[in-house]
């Protein structure tokens, strides 16, 4: 039989209000002190709805419901801890008060304009995946990796 090296599983959440998008200031490497998106790794035996749900409760104090998936990023290259894969959800908010927890040092609601002024362009890559959320704004499709379109 063949030993495999499988990538790890990740969760990323997108959460807009108000026209603005969550997003949480990381407390630890990779990207210290850098604006992301929420999200987290998938542990063992959990799905990854509950990974989303999870992770977004200990990083922002909030109780969500995933509504949708925005899509998939495998690049092998997107975080430099290894081959991290990432199931994007977009959710809504159902209780809390935000609060920056866990892996958050703090937050900041952010509109998309504002985006390629603030430190997100490099943090993995996240500022591809809310260019795709304005895209699926519109059109409701899929996105992944290398999609261009």
């Amino acid at each position: 039989m063949s030993k495999y090296h499988y990538p790890a599983g990740a969760v990323d959440v997108i959460i807009e209000k108000d026209d603005k998008l969550l997003l949480i200031r990381r407390k630890n490497e990779p990207f210290k002190g850098l604006l992301a998106i929420p999200g987290g790794f998938v542990n063992e035996g959990e799905k990854v709805e509950d990974t989303a749900v999870r992770e977004m409760t200990e990083e922002t104090n909030l109780t969500i419901e995933p509504t949708d998936i925005l899509g998939v990023y495998s690049d092998p290259k997107r975080d430099p801890r290894g081959h991290v894969i990432s199931i994007v959800f977009i959710g809504k908010i159902i209780a809390g008060e935000v609060r920056a927890g866990d892996d958050a040092d703090s937050f900041e609601w952010v509109s998309y304009k504002e985006l390629k002024n603030k430190q997100i362009v490099r943090t993995f890559d996240h500022l591809k995946i809310m260019e795709d959320y304005q895209k699926w704004k519109k059109s409701r499709g899929t996105y992944w990796s290398s999609k261009t379109k």
